[in-house]
Formats: structure tokens, C-alpha cells, sequence
């Protein structure tokens, strides 16, 4: 549940809401939009260039076989840094399959959200090989890694987020496309995972990845075309999964989940009436209100300025104070919930035994300004995801019930708005149990190569729970393996 805890800097303020999240907090606001004016404006600062690195444009550096994290005999893992430029260095942990042929393994990405979430919490509260234990001084090997099935690749992105260093020039969801393209390339082309060019592609991706999921296939199959028509030079990249958890992808369809989930959840209501009244009207006020605010943003008028003002308008009157006192990622909880442990200092810790290179944070408040003062947050991302899924990627959408920042509400709304060929069917289909070793862990529907799940008693990093008699990450690592097979999801 934990994509960003709140760093130190006054910009974001932890005093009345949850310890932390991929959701940043602007001056008491989650999600808010920094101002000039604002009593908290200082950043953490960019770092542009470390004068002890000696960086290698276009080329990895990398420390293998760490030790660290991953401890299953035989298993190979690197991580390092791509160098985009001599100013510009994203880090990446690769680990290999636990699977007996790992060489014709797929290739599966992880990219957390914010924007400005490290991908390091995917990797230690989430789906990684190694779980931070609870008092977050160690880690544990975890059964129900996602490297099970699939080689994974934890990347920091943009630039400036995690481990990741360097100029900050990264503002949107495209922008950020181009960067991840440019380190693949680099990734590709290293002799120790040439071997993966061929292999299955997978993006897996959470929270703001929303944005960054349907933006980066689209970047990837746009690029693989301009490669194969030779206006463009490259690795294609073989991509053939998408998957995306507790998105944010189409804020005008997404938003008035938040109003149904505080009212009514399969928990317990969220506010009062009178809370719950006062974001109807912010959110239907003409023109002034948060709907009208969004349709200017995705206008073909829509500005920088228009969508900034409409993620400052909308998260300050809807999405923070529907929230109650629950905490925003799991709300089974009450704010703050301690849950995952954090693992910032274990990962300062563990990084000069595998090579990162700056004191590492949860969240880069600089790189998250950037994206406030673009808008990104308020743009329409559905019409790539709906390229991607035509282009015959498989696609799976996937959600916590627990989860409020992100809600099923929403997210359904969403799934539910989409063109696509496999529109049609989905429509048709109904709800089906999705049973995990014989126990209900949620509901889906197939369509094609689409699917769609409610995960039960999960909050916003699906992966990160149990429910019922399954183990943390059981039901995740279910829906995991059976979409990376090219299969739709079933019951066991």
C-alpha cells in the first residue's frame, strides 16, 4: 500500500493523513498540486551529476549475484544503472526465474506509480523475491514471488525517482515512455541479457501506472512499427502483456468512484452524509465543478494550467475529504495504517552490496512537481489502452475492495468505458468466483484476451495481502502466472 512514504520535505505533509503511499500529499491534500504560494514549495533538490560516478552513456553498470534479496540457490540477479546520458541514470534490480529454463522465460517489467514511486516497493512489499519483515530491519524469501513464473525487472523511473539520478527533465506519462524505451534498448543490448530480446514482454504496473501502463505499450508497439517501416532504429520489444493494478487511467469515468465507494464498500461507509453531499456538488458544479474541470483538461483547448488546476480542485474537494479517517490505501484500517513496513532503511542499508549510488527515498517530490505543473494526472489515458489492447496485447485490469485511492468503483467504471474488440463480450459476461486452492479470493470476468478482477480484502497493493486462509500474495501470484501463460483466469 505504500508507493511513496512521505519524505521529510515540507512539500508534503504528514501530519493528517497516512504515514505514507503512492499518493503523494500536497499541503494536508493527497494528490494535491504545489504552489508558489504554498508554505511548503521546498523541493528536494535534483541531482544532476554525482562527481564520484563515472557514468557510461548507452551502456549498464551492474553488480551481479549480490546476494541480497534473492537467496534461491542458483538464481541470478543484477542491478545497476542504465545511463541513459552522462547526466541521467536509471536504476534497475533484475532477477531471473526461479522457473527450470529461465533463458526462454518471459521478461516481466514492474513499474510503481506516484509519480515519483520507487519500484523498490513492488519488489519488497509486494511481489519481489524477498518481503521486508516487519520491523523493517530484514527480509524474508517470499513463496509467492513473481519471479516463480517469469524473469523480472524492477526499474526507478523517471530519473530522479528511488536510486535512479541525474537532470530531471521528465514531466509526463510520454516523456517517461521515451526514457523507459531508451533504457531498454540499453538493457537489451548488454551481453548478459541479450539472451531476453526474443523472449515474451510483459509490462506489470500499479497506482499511476494507470497512466504509465496504456503510455508505455503505446510507446512500445508505436516504436516496434516505426522500426519495422525503418523510420526508427532499435531492439523491438516483443510485448505481449499489460497489466495493470488499482489504476488510474480515465479521471472524468474514475472519479465518481470515490463518492460511491465513501458511501457505500463491502466494509463500512467512509463519512457522513453531509461529506458525501458536499462532493456531489463539487463534483456536478457547471463549469467551476471537478466534471466540467476534467472535460477542459482533455478539450482540445485543455492546457497545462486547466489540467493542473483540475487535479488541485478535484483531489481538494473529492478525492482527500471522502476519505474520512480511513486509511486511504486500505480501509479496513484507520489512518495511519503501519502496514507494509517501510524499507528505506533496509534498503540503505543493503545498497553499496548492490551498487546504488544515493541515499534512497520513497518518493521524489521534485519529479512529482514536475508531473503537477504538466496536468498529467487529469489526462485521458483509455484511448491508449484501448490501442494497446486492439493491438492484441493480453490485457488484465486488476483491483483491491479494500482500496480507496483507487477504487473498484472507478476502476470498473473505467473497464466498463472502454472500445475495444473485446468490449462487446465483457459487457455480456457476468461476475465468475475466482477460487485460489479451492477458497473465494475474488471475481473476474474473461473477454478474449481481457480480463478484469476484484480481489477480496486487498487493499491498493494487491499483492501485498492475504485473505482468508491464503497466504500474502497467493491470489496475486494466481492471476500472475495464469495471464503470463497467455491463459484467461480461472478458479483452482
Amino acid at each position: 500500500m505504500r508507493s511513496l512514504l512521505i519524505s521529510l520535505f515540507p512539500l508534503f505533509s504528514t501530519a493528517s493523513r497516512a504515514l505514507g503511499g503512492q499518493i503523494p500529499i500536497v499541503d494536508g491534500v493527497i494528490g494535491g498540486v504545489p504552489s508558489a504560494d504554498s508554505s511548503s514549495f521546498f523541493l528536494d533538490a535534483p541531482i544532476s551529476k554525482l562527481s564520484s560516478v563515472t557514468t557510461t552513456p548507452g551502456k549498464l553498470r551492474v553488480v551481479e549475484n549480490s546476494g541480497v534479496c534473492e537467496t534461491t540457490p542458483g538464481v541470478y540477479q543484477a542491478s545497476g544503472y542504465g545511463d541513459l546520458t552522462a547526466t541521467e541514470s536509471i536504476w534497475f534490480w533484475f532477477f531471473e526465474s526461479r522457473s527450470k529454463n529461465p533463458k526462454n522465460a518471459p521478461l516481466a517489467l514492474w513499474f510503481n506509480g506516484g509519480p515519483g514511486s520507487s519500484s523498490m516497493i513492488g519488489l519488497l512489499q509486494e511481489n519481489g523475491p524477498c518481503r521486508i519483515t516487519n520491523d523493517s530491519s530484514s527480509v524474508v524469501l517470499n513463496p509467492y514471488s513473481w519471479n516463480n513464473e517469469a524473469n523480472i525487472l524492477f526499474i526507478d523511473q523517471p530519473v530522479g525517482v528511488g536510486f535512479s539520478h541525474g537532470d530531471l527533465k521528465v514531466g509526463t506519462s510520454e516523456q517517461a515512455a521515451a526514457d523507459v524505451w531508451s533504457f531498454l534498448q540499453i538493457f537489451l543490448a548488454d551481453k548478459r541479457f541479450s539472451h531476453l530480446q526474443k523472449n515474451k514482454l510483459a509490462l506489470w504496473t500499479e497506482s499511476y501506472g494507470g497512466h504509465y501502463g496504456p503510455t508505455f505499450a503505446a510507446h512500445f508497439l508505436r516504436q516496434n512499427l516505426a522500426i519495422l517501416e525503418r523510420k526508427a532504429s532499435g531492439q523491438i520489444l516483443n510485448l505481449e502483456v499489460l497489466g495493470i493494478g488499482d489504476g488510474l487511467t480515465n479521471p472524468l469515468l474514475q472519479y465518481p468512484g470515490y463518492i460511491e465507494y465513501a458511501a457505500s464498500n463491502p466494509y463500512h461507509p467512509l463519512v457522513s452524509q453531509d461529506v458525501i453531499d458536499a462532493g456531489n456538488v463539487s463534483w456536478t458544479t457547471p463549469v467551476t465543478g471537478c466534471r466540467d474541470m476534467i472535460i477542459a483538461c482533455n478539450s482540445a483547448n485543455g492546457t497545462n494550467a486547466i489540467c493542473s488546476s483540475a487535479q488541485s480542485f478535484c483531489n481538494n474537494r473529492i478525492l482527500s475529504p471522502l476519505a474520512g479517517n480511513y486509511d486511504v490505501y486500505f480501509v479496513l484500517a484507520e489512518d495511519p495504517d503501519p502496514y507494509p513496513p517501510a524499507i528505506a532503511s533496509y534498503l540503505n542499508k543493503v545498497a553499496p552490496q548492490i551498487g546504488g549510488e544515493v541515499t534512497w527515498t520513497q518518493s521524489s517530490n521534485a519529479v512529482y512537481r514536475n508531473f503537477s505543473l504538466t496536468g498529467d494526472w487529469m489526462r485521458d489515458s483509455s484511448p491508449d489502452l484501448e490501442f494497446v489492447i486492439n493491438s492484441g496485447v493480453r490485457t488484465i485490469i486488476y483491483d483491491g475492495d479494500a482500496d480507496y485511492i483507487l477504487n473498484f468503483n472507478g476502476v470498473e467504471a473505467m473497464v466498463n468505458g472502454l472500445n475495444t474488440i473485446w468490449s462487446p463480450l465483457f459487457k455480456l459476461q457476468k461476475f465468475q468466483n475466482f477460487k485460489v486452492s479451492g477458497e473465494s479470493a475474488g471475481m473476474f470476468k474473461n473477454a478474449g484476451k481481457f480480463s478484469y478482477v476484484r480481489i477480496f480484502g486487498a487493499g491498493h497493493e494487491v499483492p501485498a495481502y492475504k485473505h482468508g486462509n491464503l497466504a500474502y500474495g497467493q491470489a496475486a501470484a494466481q492471476m500472475f502466472t495464469q495471464i503470463m501463460r497467455d491463459e484467461g483466469l480461472s478458479s483452482t
